[in-house]
């Protein structure tokens, strides 16, 4: 998982179908879902693109329950997918992690708990099974660096992370493991986020699909960022008071010199107008690159993030700047007529960014292209 295909060995790659990341056709398929999920159970955390939280209390028949939307899922997007019940969102995630390996690794757990797992309906000691059958590295939070200092502490399993000596460690790692090793007991440290909190910073970033020696490229790309940046922005009602920039060189090619540079500036006051964003992104970028060096990714992050009721105004101006008005038209023309409709010229609008993603072996957008769809023949 996340290893770049120039690594995979080339007879294994010819073994193999790729494709090319799809995120519209991800980010639709994922909206279906949480479609789904919401129409059945009042609370809905979207946790990420591909796993959600629910609310199961005062449902009387919760399995049956998440069969059902385990088979509505499955049957209504083609998505095969695994539910874990528990008494904490560690547990619950645990149980997730059950269910799924019953079902592809036959022996790992009972074949029952295959598809659905059931944790809070479980005995004691039927649990106790469980969490010592579950390596402790397939714990909710668990890292491989800490997965690692856990087993040099004797810690193989799940059920020696819940009865470690608590006091241990929270010394030895952290409140973080500790409230981890609480929900393992069945004490919920974490509640459901029906409503996502509020960002503390956006960040846009992408790996280019070849390494780019023209600066102006870059420079270009990094405008591109910041105007979907500021798209997300405004999609949560906040502003913007501060923004970053990097650039990286090909971090795998060990050959050449490496440069890494980033910088960061204040905005002209709290926006989510992309032109100011952009022009001063524009500006940060500015003698940025080293001569000679090709880059092979780049990002913006937007930082001091607030909703504008909640700035404190100038005496004789507004809390925020920039033009909302035409940012709310630039938005309802591209939500009408597809993104990149309209755009700012600094950003290569409408063009072929010599910077773009590879896509050769893009899969179609089933659910959200018309030129996509399949053609069925009489």
């Amino acid at each position: 998982m996340g290893q770049p295909i120039h690594q995979v060995p080339a007879a294994i790659r010819r073994q193999l179908v790729i494709r090319s990341a799809n995120f519209t056709l991800y980010g639709d398929l994922s909206a279906r879902i949480n479609t789904i999920l919401r129409a059945a159970v009042p609370r809905v955390e979207s946790y990420s693109i591909d796993e959600c939280f629910l609310d199961l209390d005062g449902i009387r028949d919760r399995e049956a329950l998440v069969w059902e939307l385990r088979a509505r899922v499955e049957r209504w997007t083609g998505i095969p997918n695994g539910i874990g019940i528990g008494s904490t969102k560690t547990l619950a995630k645990l149980a997730n992690h059950v269910a799924k390996s019953a079902q592809r690794k036959p022996g790992s757990y009972p074949d029952a708990y295959a598809g659905v797992a059931d944790l809070a309906s479980l005995s004691p000691a039927v649990l106790v099974d469980v969490l010592a059958a579950t390596p402790v590295g397939e714990v909710w939070g668990v890292g491989r660096r800490w997965s690692d200092k856990l087993q040099a502490q004797g810690i193989h399993t799940a059920l020696q992370l819940r009865d470690a000596p608590r006091g241990q460690v929270l010394q030895d790692f952290g409140v973080t493991l500790a409230r981890t090793q609480r929900e393992l007991a069945g004490l919920a440290c974490m509640g459901l986020e029906d409503v996502e909190p509020d960002r503390q910073q956006i960040m846009v970033s992408r790996s280019f699909g070849a390494r780019v020696y023209d600066h102006d490229a870059v420079r270009e790309a990094l405008v591109s960022f910041a105007v979907r940046a500021c798209e997300k922005l405004r999609q949560r009602n906040l502003v913007a008071s501060a923004v970053g920039i990097f650039a990286s060189t090909d971090a795998f090619d060990r050959e050449a010199i490496q440069h890494h540079p980033q910088r960061a500036a204040n905005l002209p006051g709290a926006t989510s107008d992309s032109r100011l964003v952009a022009a001063t992104v524009a500006q940060l970028s500015r003698r940025f690159l080293k001569q000679g060096l090709a880059y092979k990714k780049a990002g913006v992050w937007l930082m001091d993030l607030a909703r504008p009721v909640d700035l404190q105004p100038e005496l004789f101006g507004p809390a925020t700047a920039g033009n909302e008005r035409l940012m709310e038209v630039v938005d309802a023309i591209n939500r009408r007529h597809g993104r990149g409709a309209i755009g700012l010229g600094a950003t290569g609008w409408q063009s072929t960014p010599h910077w773009g993603m590879r896509q050769e072996h893009l899969s179609p957008r089933f659910t959200t292209a018309f030129s996509d769809l399949p053609v069925a023949y009489c």
